[in-house]
Order: structure tokens, then sequence, then C-alpha cells
């Protein structure tokens, strides 16, 4: 039975270590607040109290809150001292630069780095439907590639550099920010002609925009429908400061970025909007 090690347990993580545990593989679970091991424990899995338990598995895989938190777990001293010919597999979206420096720690310790973040949200991870977006070393990408099997619908390989597949993942996540802004728009201009915003959102998603962003966050905006938050309003500040990020890097201009930025931190700014989802992002535009 291969052992793998999972470093980081919110709801994304969780459910695709579950995926993983009711795969057959042996499991070694870690997460700052040691509550969230309790249910993986339950289903087979086992807690361990350091990082570099985890990390010393042949195979490890993390999903971990930003780059600060990845930096802190992943470290030169976490990761080193483990068996020769590890692979890790971080599956969250962090910035390029952040990929960058990952990459180079975890190689001075004799690790492998791989790039997964994903597409999806947890309830789609738990059903093993994710889209999982990769870059790393091809060898690295072949091995892992049958146990994301069991997390992901496709693999997306897009490079031999880890920081390339999180490029991908800003880049996508800066089109969910315009699709969100987009339909905010849109449901106010019928709106404000006496036209149901349900109706018009039922025309979009099955007609020219079908899929999850305007399918899913078209009916949420369309009923004011944001709680429980499935991804925090200020997650979507953070996506779209790597996507600003990413385009200082190499000198590009993002004309839009500017009213999107705008607009979450007004969301942020207003009690009401700022612990539900990100789509309510939509009620600034709507209360103008």
């Amino acid at each position: 039975m291969t052992t793998v090690g999972f470093l980081g347990l919110g709801n994304m993580g969780s459910a695709i270590a579950g995926r993983l545990i009711g795969a057959g593989y042996e499991v070694l679970v870690w997460n700052r607040n040691a509550d969230a091991t309790a249910p993986l424990v339950a289903a087979g899995a086992t807690a361990v109290e350091h990082p570099s338990q985890a990390l010393s598995a042949p195979y490890s895989f993390s999903m971990l809150a930003n780059d600060e938190a990845a930096a802190a777990v992943l470290s030169a001293e976490n990761l080193a001292g483990g068996p020769a010919h590890r692979v890790h597999v971080n599956m969250a979206s962090i910035s390029a630069d952040a990929a960058d420096r990952l990459a180079e720690i975890a190689s001075l310790a004799g690790v492998q780095y791989v790039a997964c973040p994903v597409l999806g949200r947890p309830a789609v991870a738990a059903e093993g439907k994710l889209n999982l977006l990769l870059a790393g070393p091809s060898d690295a990408l072949d091995a892992v590639a049958p146990m994301l099997e069991h997390c992901g619908a496709r693999q997306w390989r897009f490079g031999d550099t880890p920081r390339q597949a999180n490029a991908v993942k800003i880049a996508v996540n800066f089109t969910i920010l315009h699709a969100l802004q987009a339909m905010a728009e849109s449901v106010t201009l019928v709106e404000g002609h006496g036209v149901e915003a349900t109706t018009f959102v039922e025309l979009l998603s099955n007609s020219l925009f079908p899929g999850a962003v305007y399918t899913g966050y078209g009916s949420m905006i369309a009923e004011r429908r944001y709680s429980p938050a499935g991804f925090a309003m200020e997650l979507g500040l953070k996506d779209l400061g790597l996507a600003e990020q990413l385009a200082a890097e190499a000198d590009i201009v993002l004309p839009t970025a500017g009213l999107l930025r705008e607009r979450f931190e007004s969301a942020l700014a207003d009690s009401e909007l700022a612990t539900l989802d990100w789509s309510a992002v939509a009620e600034v535009t709507r209360r103008r």
C-alpha cells in the first residue's frame, strides 16, 4: 500500500484527502488545527503531529491557504531528512513567485516539486471531479498521475516549470472575477427594466453561457443566495492581487483590474457583505 502525506485540511483539502483514503492509500494527515484531522482518521487516515512526518512520505500533497502558510509548512527544515526521490504536490492557489521559491527549497532537500492548483468547489472535490492544473518535472507528473485520477475529472499539463500551472490558475480566477462583475452589471440592467433576474440567468446558462460560473454564480446573484460562503470575499481580493502581481512581472497592463479592486474593497468594507460568498460582490454594483 502506497503511503502519502496530506497537509492542510480545510474544506477543499479534507475532500481531496478523503478521496485518497477512499482509493486505498495509507494517508498521513496534518493540519495546524489538529481537530480537523478527526473525520479523516475515522475514515482510515493516520494523524501526525508535525508537518515533517507527512512530508517524509514518498508522495505528499498540500492544500494551504496562501503564500505565507505554504512557506511556513513547506520549509527547508520540514522537508529535510526524509528519504530520497520524494515528490510533493502543492494544490493551493499561490503566486508564481512563491512557486519558484518553494520549488527551489524542495530541490535542495531532494524533493521533486509539482504545482497542481485545482478548479472546483469542495463538493466537486468530494466527487473526484476537479480539473487539475499541473506543471513540474514530467517524471514526477507521471508518478502522481494515478493518485490524481481519484481526485479529478481531468489533468491538464502546462509545462515543466511549476509556476506555469499557478499562472494558469491565476488567469482562470481573473476570468471568474470578470464574469462576476459582468453578471452583476447585466442583472442590474435587466432588473432596472422590470425583468426577473432568475429568468435572465436561466437564459444565459441554457444558451450562450453554459457551465459552472454562469449557471452556479449566476443563480446565486439572481437569488441573492450568498450564504454559506463557498469561497470567501477576502480570497477573491487575494486572487485579484495575484493577477496584478503576475501582470507586473511581465509589464502587462490589466485595464479592468482597478475597477474589480474597487468593487472587492467596497464589499469587504461593508459588514453585510464581507462575510458572504465572493459572488456577493455583485451587490456593490446593484446598490449603486
